[in-house]
């Protein structure tokens, strides 16, 4: 399950990387337009996303620790279990020859 979490939280961030580009792409195409109301809701939106950046750099630091995390407990169960290690990734590469076998 928290495989599932971590791969819908990269891709949400994926996701929020391009509507931030987007939304600053749109800043810039309107940056010459007059008025104060559009000024106003230019500068709101700018500060909108500085902070949206920093939390999506915050999100990002935090799922590069798991994933650090989750690399060096997988590092310690196969130095501690070496053969069991063997042991499962031959029965997956047995699977994956049968899967592929069938095609």
């Amino acid at each position: 399950m928290t495989e599932t979490t971590d791969v819908s939280k990269e891709k949400l961030i994926t996701d929020f990387k391009v509507v931030v580009a987007d939304a600053e792409e749109l800043l810039r195409a309107t940056a010459n337009q007059a008025g104060d109301k559009a000024a106003d809701l230019r500068a709101r939106i700018q500060s909108r996303l500085t902070d949206a950046k920093i939390k999506l750099a915050d999100a990002e630091a935090a799922i590069v620790e798991r994933a650090k995390l989750v690399g060096r407990a997988t590092d310690d169960y196969v130095h501690d279990n070496p053969w069991r290690s063997v042991g499962v990734a031959a029965g997956i590469g047995l699977v994956i020859g049968l899967l592929i076998g069938r095609r």
